[in-house]
């Protein structure tokens, strides 16, 4: 497989307007969590994830109201590009293509003789739609579970290459592969076995990750690993949770390893030490919150909140502002010089004040 510049080159497939692989940007995704049939529910969550930044947005689709949802959220004005979940009947598929869907997201094997995987492809193949073959841990077909006799990394690569290959004989190749799991380390190996084994773009996520801290960890862990070896094409951050809260993650994600287009406000911060003589962590949380009321989260600057001198100034030297705190007042720095100084009081204000300039 041909790496370039650190990343590994797939072939492109387009969502909408939104290309997935090659060199181009990382898109974010996420997945509805209200009533595919409650349109307005539906309606308000897509607009609150596009607000938030989320590139693709998938929807179940359990029956054909379902798929009419899909033709209501267009109708509706969303911009953004709609996929269509779907498992086993393989006329929901043909429904939500009909209903002007961006992307299918099926398993080949599991909705239908020869005949309706071909159904499925010459409709995708007619509006030049792309399938995603997604596999999971709890979808291993019966030949391959016992072959290796657990859901394996090996075991969801054979599986997804050989939903993979069913496409294929079909003459039909407009397509992106996800494997995922909820345990890290076999998302991780899956995913590597599938960059050198495909050039098909590949959609990362850790699934049935949970919620709160353990699942942004895990799903750091899982995207970040593989992203930072070059390989993975569009992200997903699964959570028990509000899924605007998925694309926050998804950024940070990307953002922590230069990858997102639009990065916004980086704030670093020391962890705090018997040197530290000024409040720092009730500053932080302070400061992000009055950022983010104020509309700045969206610089792309570096914001440092350093707890004393010794790792102020040098420290964070390529922050573009920061404070270093000490009793009762802090230095403000501007790319590792000093500017003034301030009393702590005034320190939220006075950053805040600088930043606006800026």
């Amino acid at each position: 497989m041909e790496y370039k510049d650190g990343r590994r080159v797939s072939r492109t497939v387009y969502v909408g307007g939104i290309p997935l692989g090659g060199a181009h940007r990382i898109p974010i995704q996420s997945m509805t969590n209200t009533d595919p049939h409650d349109l307005a529910a539906t309606l308000a969550q897509a607009r609150a994830l596009e607000a938030a930044g989320c590139d693709i947005l998938r929807l179940t689709v359990p029956d054909r109201a379902a798929a009419d949802t899909l033709r209501a959220l267009k109708a509706e004005g969303i911009r953004m590009p709609l996929v269509a979940d779907i498992h086993f009947d393989y006329r929901l598929a043909l429904a939500a293509i009909e209903a002007g869907v961006d992307k299918v997201r099926i398993n080949p094997g599991n909705i239908g003789d020869r005949a309706r995987v071909r159904a499925v492809v010459d409709a995708c193949r007619e509006r030049q739609i792309p399938i995603r073959i997604g596999v999971n841990s709890g979808s291993l077909e019966k030949h391959i579970y016992e072959k290796y006799g657990a859901p394996t990394a090996e075991a969801l690569a054979e599986s997804a290459l050989y939903h993979t290959s069913l496409l294929e004989e079909l003459s039909y190749e407009n397509i992106a592969i996800s494997v995922k799991a909820s345990t890290v380390p076999v998302m991780i190996e899956a995913n590597r076995i599938l960059a050198k084994r495909t050039d098909y773009p590949l959609h990362l996520g850790v699934t049935e990750a949970g919620g709160g801290s353990r699942a942004l960890i895990k799903s750091a862990v899982g995207i970040g690993a593989l992203l930072s070896e070059g390989i993975g094409d569009t992200v997903r951050v699964s959570l028990t949770d509000d899924p605007v809260e998925e694309i926050a993650a998804a950024r940070a994600i990307l953002a922590s390893l230069g990858l997102a287009d639009k990065p916004g406000m980086d704030i670093v911060s020391c962890p705090t030490c018997g040197r530290t003589r000024i409040d720092l962590i009730a500053l932080c949380r302070a400061f992000e919150a009055r950022a983010a009321e104020e509309g700045l989260l969206s610089k792309n600057i570096k914001v440092a909140l350093m707890g004393c001198v010794v790792n102020g100034p040098g420290e964070a030297a390529e922050a573009d502002i920061g404070i270093a705190g000490g009793k009762g007042e802090a230095l403000l720095f501007k790319k590792g010089k000093t500017v003034k100084k301030i009393p702590e009081q005034s320190v939220i204000e006075t950053l805040i004040g600088e930043i606006k300039k800026m």
